[in-house]
């Protein structure tokens, strides 16, 4: 099935960054335990689904796209099961395995479509492990011209100030999205997508709509960055350009199920209609829609070439005084 903005043939996109594998123990409760005031999980099944930047590439794979990932993952059975569902992908994977920490995992339980908790096995990754998989990106370089990092904060791109301007040296475009109380470290990106509440922590808070914008054009200007995208919930999503123009889109999500690796789901998309030859506005709406199925989905769910495609026909085909609003929407963008 094939998508009005994307062609047939694309450059391969190349993901770095934090991988994890997630994992989903489903089961009922029925009864609270009679050692401490706790529901029983009465455990029924196991699923498991990538993570972090892994899920960057599964999503990209899912909507057509050649992908490569470079990742760090632990000497373990959990790096193990998360290469595996890589290659099942046909994601062309160059994972750098690291005996000093283990691949990292989420593990939830999950009872009726809903988390009752969530247990977190990671460590930080070495720093000579960070620069050896740095090594490895670069020499990846010469054939990506679409580079995309993931940062979770587990210690992969460390010191990726390097890998950029390396991405920049070959004419890559580098999407990012960041993590932490500072940016400076994507300084010169292409693109940078950080969700509201992480864009306010770096840029400090603003009042109104008004302070919003001029905090967002200060920010993209002090980063030299090209484009700065702001994931915004429920509001959408707001484009910033060096050219100062800005774009507005309001959010897809019809309703909210999960948000686990929505941003995942969005960055994934953008890349892929960029890669794809789309113009970065055509490339911004599909990363919208793109997010507001992810979150209609349990779990960390990839969203189809195929969901897309239903999505814009559902659109088409709706009553006349919707498709009236929508252009109201788009008009006001």
């Amino acid at each position: 099935m094939k998508h009005p903005h994307l062609r047939s043939v694309s450059p391969t996109v190349l993901v770095v960054g934090d991988s994890m594998l997630d994992r989903y123990w489903d089961g009922s409760v029925e009864r609270i335990s009679p050692e401490a005031p706790v529901p029983v999980l009465r455990f029924g099944r196991e699923w498991e689904r990538a993570g972090g930047a892994a899920n960057v590439a599964a999503n990209l794979a899912a909507l057509g796209g050649r992908t490569t990932l470079a990742t760090l993952l632990g000497k373990d059975e959990a790096g193990d099961r998360l290469a595996r569902l890589m290659r099942e992908e046909g994601i062309d994977l160059h994972e750098l395995q690291c005996a000093d920490m283990p691949t990292v995992q989420k593990i939830r339980a999950v009872c009726r479509q809903h988390q009752m908790l969530r247990i977190d096995i990671e460590q930080q990754a070495p720093s000579d492990a960070a620069r050896s998989l740095c090594e490895i990106a670069c020499g990846l370089l010469p054939r990506h011209p679409w580079v995309v990092l993931s940062d979770y904060g587990k210690g992969a791109l460390t010191g990726c100030e390097r890998l950029i301007a390396r991405a920049r040296e070959h004419g890559c475009r580098v999407l990012v999205d960041p993590k932490g109380q500072s940016f400076d470290r994507y300084r010169g990106a292409w693109l940078l997508k950080p969700n509201e509440s992480e864009a306010a922590a770096v840029a400090g808070p603003w009042k109104d709509e008004h302070g919003f914008q001029q905090a967002m054009h200060a920010l993209r200007e002090r980063l030299e960055l090209t484009h700065l995208l702001v994931t915004r919930g429920e509001r959408g999503m707001a484009l910033f350009s060096a050219n100062g123009r800005m774009l507005q889109i309001a959010s897809a999500a019809r309703e909210v199920f999960d948000v686990s690796g929505a941003g995942d789901t969005a960055l994934a998309a953008l890349a892929a209609f960029l890669a794809a030859g789309a113009t970065l506005e055509n490339a911004v709406r599909q990363a919208n829609v793109a997010a507001g199925i992810a979150v209609g989905k349990v779990g960390t769910s990839v969203v189809s070439l195929q969901d897309l495609v239903r999505a814009d026909a559902e659109v088409a085909t709706a009553p006349v005084p919707e498709r009236q609003r929508a252009a109201v929407q788009l008009m006001r963008r």
